[in-house]
């Protein structure tokens, strides 16, 4: 009888206790987390970056899941810059063959200023890769 009140007891402490378990700050965050993750996995940069800044501002005290966050943000503007250096060099390459075809000096001149905009912007996201990179890398 005593081992069966004891053994009662002790059933109820576990429920008991079990049912107080709060929730941790990065037990709350790690669905916005695996959405995040999903998004960086498909290739929604913007929304996965615009997550993440909320994140962040919903669970200030989430430490691990602030962690992850930073990783998916270097790793998600990583790739985001990657891809907007091909859209540009694509850009590029096809103004670059048009300067010659051209029919007029105007468009010529055209052309050319849109090239060294396209150049200028080109460097431009192949030092933002460069950064990443480096910030990733520990450096």
């Amino acid at each position: 009888m005593k081992n069966l009140i004891t053994s009662a007891v002790a059933i109820l402490m576990v429920f008991g206790l079990s049912a107080c378990h709060q929730q941790t700050e990065d037990e709350k965050a790690q669905p916005m987390l695996d959405d995040i993750e999903a998004n960086v996995k498909n290739g929604d940069f913007r929304p996965a970056l615009d997550s993440i800044v909320v994140l962040r501002a919903r669970f200030p005290k989430a430490v691990n899941a602030r962690k992850k966050a930073l990783e998916l943000w270097q790793e998600a503007s990583l790739l985001q810059a990657q891809h907007e250096v091909e859209i540009t060099d694509s850009a590029l390459q096809a103004t670059l063959a048009a300067i010659d075809k051209a029919p007029t000096l105007l468009e010529q001149n055209m052309l050319r200023n849109k090239r060294d905009s396209l150049k200028a912007r080109y460097d431009a996201e192949c030092g933002v890769v460069r950064i990443i990179r480096a910030k990733q890398n520990g450096k």
